[in-house]
């Protein structure tokens, strides 16, 4: 039992790091713009195909197809913005019909990888040497210790960009208060651009981590990572990205421990159970502050 728990904690928080990308890529697009991205997950499962793709068509490695992911998502990202998130001004309930559009947009994206790779699973078999390494008694694979290595780096790398930059430090005011910012003289249509873009970025280099980490993933996977980004916002505080990299890392390691203690189909809904406490004792968040209205 002790190995496994072991086993549940290295593996927790790989995976954590991989749900904290997941969930503070999302919650810089809620928190900016007020968009709720439904196709949050296809997008991230587009970036473990374009790995894919990269690995079986061109023999890229996943790792030289962290930085080509980062580059097409945020430029993808950066025209989706001007394609779609102007139109949703005119609307009477702009977060009402992100949501609708963007399930659209999963839906779409979704049809469009099947099209484009089938319906069967895909992995990409890029072995490390050695395959595993030890750490005290339990071993875990190497790929997952570069992913862990890799998403400790990137959130380090995000929490000194919002902190210690000019663009970050806007983004966190945007998120604050954009009416406010726009007072300042901020140009918040390219601020929201960015925003969207760099959120957009952060989901298709997890989706190559992804792919590292999970054995498989099909054009229908994205569905679950939608869900588990949701989780982690709403754990970490809606629009607070250090509160969504906590609750990332805490989630992931409340369901592998879940694995250990718990019948699979049971340790399922952990997520769930998670989310619905919080809601109820503390909605705004582990990070969150309580808003007046």
């Amino acid at each position: 039992m002790g190995l496994l728990i072991l086993n549940g904690l290295a593996n927790g928080l790989i995976v954590g790091g991989i749900y904290a990308l997941v969930g503070v890529s999302l919650t810089l697009l809620y928190g900016v713009l007020r968009v709720v991205n439904f196709a949050h997950g296809e997008f991230v499962i587009a970036g473990s195909f374009l790995a894919f793709a990269l690995f079986s068509g061109l023999g890229v490695p996943p790792l030289l197809a962290l930085p080509v992911a980062a580059i097409a998502f945020f430029a993808a990202g950066w025209a989706l913005y001007y394609v779609l998130i102007p139109r949703l001004a005119l609307s009477d309930d702009p977060e009402l019909m992100s949501f609708l559009m963007f399930y659209g947009v999963s839906i779409a994206a979704a049809a469009l990888m099947l099209l484009l790779f089938g319906a069967d699973s895909r992995s990409i078999d890029d072995t490390f040497s050695p395959v595993s390494v030890p750490l005290g008694p339990i071993y875990v694979s190497t790929a997952r210790l570069v992913a862990l290595g890799i998403t400790a780096v990137l959130s380090l790398a995000l929490a000194w960009f919002l902190f210690r930059t000019l663009p970050g430090k806007a983004l966190r005011a945007a998120i604050m208060n954009r009416e406010a910012i726009q007072i300042m003289g901020v140009d918040i249509v390219r601020l929201s651009a960015f925003a969207f873009a760099l959120a957009t970025a952060l989901a298709g280099v997890t989706g190559v981590l992804i792919a590292l980490v999970f054995p498989a993933f099909n054009p229908f996977s994205g569905a679950e990572y939608t869900i588990i980004a949701f989780i982690v916002v709403v754990l970490g505080g809606l629009g607070n990205p250090m509160g969504a990299l906590l609750a990332g890392v805490i989630y992931g390691l409340a369901e592998q421990m879940a694995t250990v203690f718990l019948p699979q189909a049971m340790a399922q809904i952990v997520g769930f159970a998670i989310l619905i406490g919080t809601i109820f004792f503390r909605p705004s968040g582990i990070l969150g502050t309580r808003s007046r209205r």
